[in-house]
């Protein structure tokens, strides 16, 4: 009888482990973390003033509110000027977006188009269009939302976004891709502020405004520069300011006039030191009073349509002098201490990112790997001194309109960054030149989604192991029945063996 036993032993023991090799399956399937998710897809369009790019990002639907999920899918130029340029024939901006919106639309699947956010966001180029003509401004951005409109997505909107919002998001921006805002203490079990040194300062230049956002070491002493979050159960108040018209393209525009205006050698020829010996170019005096930037600096009965010729001199001195004179750097306001034109400023703290057209400029000097001040300002006038015939012949694949511009925008961004945001030689080595974080452009619009999605949280993320119900209520019975048919064949086989 012993022996019988222990044959029907073995068959019980076996059910037994392949019961419970199956609830310890289903438990592990059913633990959320190990699961596949679903990805949701968001598309935000800068429209700068010079230019349109669509940025298509992508996230794990399951883990919205974690850090650092968020990726670039997609980036895609509008192959034409910035939406602002079509104040004239707004029924023919949406035409220029709709390439972009086509492959966007490829990359998304079908069935999730219709909950795919977009977002349209116009930054300083529009700012400056509102001022010249409001009722332009709105048809523009009407044109844009009714092409926006006609493909089957979530159309959130097209607005013009603030100077200041442009700053603060493109802070947000950082400090996400970085994985700066919030860290998780495994020995303290909770979530963690990072330290003020370790939060990301944001560098931004366009073509019409630039903009300065950091953290400071102190108190914010004009209220109307603070800018305030709560992210991940952590308030932040930083500093952020945009300084319209001093974006590169309308900066060059007010150089170009205070030199016009100077004394003249040989009427109707405006010497530009900022400018390679042997350049010469003609223009209109109408396209230095076009923006509201320079319109008020106008004199009264000026012929618009006369031409003048620029022609380049080559001299990084007098360069950086005609620079200066579009600054005010001796006048401050309230409050202490300021920047320029009477704009607070607190001292600069922390690292910064410089991005957009502060890093294109000196990527193409080769100048963004980390160099001293000593080396960044060598290799900007070396390559200022070179002859027109001699930049153009030795860099073929480069647009002429933009090689014609570095020397001029290499001189304004040192003198903005040294003497208007007021870095030091000691503090210059804090700025790293830099366009993409974790395989994503640095710029406003990631922080812009982020923020209108809510995909980073007011409070802290609870990160708990939960389970879905279907497997686990399955384990459950399985574990049940196991239990069953042991305490069965138990009462069935025991009498036996003792009888």
């Amino acid at each position: 009888m012993g022996l019988d036993m222990k044959r029907c032993m073995i068959p019980i023991t076996l059910g037994l482990m392949v019961c419970t090799a199956i609830v310890l399956l289903l438990t592990l399937l059913a633990t959320k973390t190990t699961l596949p998710s679903e990805t949701k897809f968001g598309l935000v369009f800068d429209a700068g003033s010079s230019h349109t790019s669509l940025f298509v990002y992508q996230w794990p639907a399951d883990k919205e509110n974690d850090t650092g999920l968020v990726s670039q899918a997609l980036e895609c130029d509008v192959k034409d000027k910035g939406i602002s340029s079509y104040a004239h024939k707004p029924e023919d901006v949406g035409k220029s977006l709709q390439s972009c919106l086509d492959e966007a639309v490829k990359l998304i699947p079908k069935v999730q188009l219709a909950q795919t956010p977009v977002y349209l966001g116009a930054t300083a180029g529009m700012r400056i269009l509102s001022l010249q003509d409001p009722k332009a401004a709105d048809r523009v951005l009407a044109e844009v939302g009714k092409t926006i409109q006609g493909y089957p997505l979530d159309f959130r909107g097209a607005r013009i976004i603030s100077g200041a919002e442009e700053g603060a998001y493109g802070w947000i921006t950082i400090n996400y891709l970085l994985d700066v805002f919030t860290k998780y203490s495994v020995k303290n079990r909770d979530w963690i502020r990072p330290p003020a040194s370790k939060v990301l300062g944001a560098l931004d230049l366009g073509g019409a405004s630039t903009q300065i956002s950091f953290f400071p070491n102190g108190a914010i002493a004009d209220p109307a520069s603070a800018f305030h979050f709560r992210l991940y159960g952590f308030n932040y108040t930083i500093y952020t300011h945009s300084y319209l018209c001093y974006g590169q393209t309308q900066a060059q525009k007010q150089v170009i006039l205070k030199l016009s205006q100077a004394p003249q050698e040989i009427p109707g020829q405006v010497e530009h030191p900022c400018y390679h010996k042997g350049f010469k170019k003609n223009m209109k005096a109408q396209s230095l009073y076009d923006s509201p930037c320079t319109a008020y600096l106008q004199p009264s009965d000026f012929n618009l349509n006369q031409e003048m010729m620029l022609v380049g001199t080559g001299n990084v001195f007098k360069c950086q002098q005609a620079i200066r004179t579009i600054f005010n750097f001796s006048v401050c306001g309230p409050y202490h201490p300021c920047a320029f034109n009477g704009t607070y400023q607190p001292d600069p703290s922390g690292q910064f990112f410089a991005f957009s057209a502060f890093y294109y400029t000196f990527d193409f000097l080769n100048i963004t790997t980390g160099q001293s001040l000593f080396e960044v300002k060598n290799i900007i006038e070396q390559y200022c001194h070179r002859n027109w015939t001699d930049v153009i012949s030795n860099y073929p694949k480069h647009k002429v309109e933009w090689l014609e511009e570095y020397c001029a925008n290499a001189n304004y961004i040192l003198i903005l960054l040294l003497e208007g945001f007021r870095f030091s030689e000691k503090s210059w080595t804090s700025i790293r030149f830099q366009q993409k974080a974790s395989e994503t452009d640095i710029g406003w619009t990631l922080g812009y989604m982020l923020n209108l999605t809510n995909i980073i949280p007011v409070e802290a993320p609870v990160h708990v192991h939960t389970q879905k119900n279907g497997p686990w209520v399955t384990s459950i019975v399985f574990l049940v029945l196991a239990l069953v048919l042991l305490l069965v064949l138990l009462l069935v086989l025991l009498p036996t063996y003792f009888y």
